[in-house]
């Protein structure tokens, strides 16, 4: 399909009243920051728009609906403002209609519709087009509070973070749609029935642990269900689940320290009923069940007390299953291990990776921070006269960029680690991501590690000790000779 335009940002214009004199409004800031972010992963700069001058009680021109017409995605801000305005209800209705002529509002699965909520809205509200659809979530709730803050930058560093993450999400999906839109053979045919995963719908308190989880599968070219809200009633509930559950081979299951809601008409809470359903479908075969409780839970809801005793002891857990009481990123590493291992599980889109050097020089792969590339170039020239040296990338799509560096942490026979203009924090990080490699799907023996000590010099690189790698101190610039045992373990 040929489109005029790429998106429409239909929204409530009260929404983009500046909270603060001389700051932008909410509304402005997503236009633009969606714009920049799309053209960065699609390479070009995108025909995103919206009407900044047009007001409620305007009449809806003729022009506005034919432009509805020739546009390829419609983005609507959902507040409670949006869900009361009957202007943005006749920009909604005049999208879906067009889109029906033009073949329906779904293209290749997707659909051409990115709601953005900008506020909790109760879903009973939601325009009727809206109400299947899952939306990008652009604020949070306080686990202990229930005080709702909206992402934007005038609550501070962080919220101003999660807008970008948010952002990024939003403009991931988007792209991809208009990739399909541009080349539609090359778009990726139905999931076939059981290789999608099930990332299983939890308490408020791990909404940040799930979203990071979808986010990392999504941009590793997984499909997630569920892929639209579950019903609010028990019956419809299982039903729902059991359909998702039939089109996966895993389920993931975060448990946290809040009890989960319980569905109108049932006895048991959502998570329950999950993860039921998930044994249920264990029992047919090729089929993982991950059950994951954060290290250290502190919890008081007594009903959840009982419920992870009983998961705990649950002696279902030897059929395919396994609870795992660790670190996110360590579950995050154990389920791409278990995806790997099972190829049927297939990414819907698998960015290309590296392929291992057939020549006789063994592979060394430096890592530092991208603000060090040029301060690490003595050191790589250097090390290219002995191996073949790979170094991370820091510009591409941030799902090829990922791929990339674990294939290099599969392939390669030793890592030196930069640590220059980082701290510590981010060299252990390094270090840990290098030990993890075998649930990456690494095969061969751990490659030989180093840890070059660069300038500056501070207290905090001079205190630096490990038992994991070499530590090489090289405060004055590059020392041939300090590296000598490390050439040398390297080509043994």
């Amino acid at each position: 399909m040929i489109f005029e335009s790429d998106a429409f940002i239909s929204y409530a214009h009260l929404d983009n009243v500046e909270l603060i004199e001389g700051h932008k409004g909410w509304v402005s800031n997503l236009h633009r920051a969606l714009e920049v972010r799309v053209a960065q992963l699609l390479g070009k700069q995108p025909q995103i728009w919206r009407d900044p001058k047009l007001q409620g009680n305007d009449f809806f021109a003729e022009a506005l609906v034919d432009k509805l017409r020739r546009v390829a995605i419609l983005v609507p801000v959902v507040s409670p403002r949006y869900v009361k305005s009957e202007w943005t209800r006749k920009e909604l209705s005049a999208f879906c209609q067009a889109a029906e002529k033009q073949g329906g509002i779904r293209f290749h699965d997707k659909v051409r519709v990115f709601k953005v909520l900008k506020t909790p809205v109760p879903l009973d509200t939601h325009p009727p087009e809206l109400r299947s659809l899952l939306g990008y979530e652009f604020f949070k709730i306080d686990p202990e509070t229930g005080r709702v803050r909206e992402l934007d930058e005038i609550f501070g560093p962080e919220a101003q973070r999660d807008f970008w993450l948010k952002l990024d999400d939003l403009a991931h999906d988007i792209c991809y749609l208009l990739e399909i839109f541009e080349h539609p053979d090359t778009a990726p045919s139905s999931q076939p029935v059981g290789q999608g995963i099930f990332l299983a719908e939890t308490t408020g308190d791990l909404r940040e642990q799930r979203e990071t989880l979808r986010r990392d599968l999504q941009q590793h070219g997984y499909v997630v269900f569920p892929t639209r809200p579950l019903p609010s009633v028990a019956s419809e509930v299982k039903v729902a689940v059991s359909e998702d559950l039939a089109k996966c081979q895993l389920a993931v299951i975060l448990v946290g320290k809040n009890h989960s809601s319980v569905p109108e008409g049932g006895a048991d809470s959502l998570l329950e009923i999950q993860n039921e359903l998930a044994i249920e479908r264990g029992k047919q075969g090729n089929f993982s069940r991950l059950l994951w409780i954060p290290p250290g839970l502190q919890v008081e809801d007594e009903r959840q007390v009982k419920l992870i005793e009983r998961l705990r002891m649950d002696p279902r857990l030897m059929e395919g299953a396994d609870l795992l009481e660790t670190f996110l990123e360590d579950l995050r590493t154990v389920i791409h291990a278990k995806l790997k291992r099972s190829p049927s599980i297939a990414p819907a889109v698998r960015s290309p990776a590296p392929q291992p050097n057939g020549g006789s020089h063994p592979r060394l792969y430096v890592i530092h921070d991208q603000r060090d590339t040029d301060a690490a170039s003595a050191w790589v020239e250097h090390l290219f006269d002995h191996f073949e040296v790979l170094q991370p990338v820091f510009e591409g799509d941030e799902a090829e960029i990922r791929d990339y560096h674990d294939e290099n942490l599969r392939s390669c026979d030793g890592v030196l680690i930069f640590y220059g203009s980082t701290n510590e924090c981010w060299v252990r990080r390094k270090l840990r991501e290098v030990q993890k490699a075998p649930g990456y799907g690494r095969t061969k023996p751990a490659p030989v590690v180093g840890i070059v000590m660069a300038p500056p010099r501070s207290p905090d690189k001079e205190r630096f000790r490990t038992h994991d790698a070499m530590v090489l101190p090289q405060f004055e610039g590059l020392s041939a000779d300090i590296l000598q045992q490390f050439v040398a373990s390297l080509k043994h």
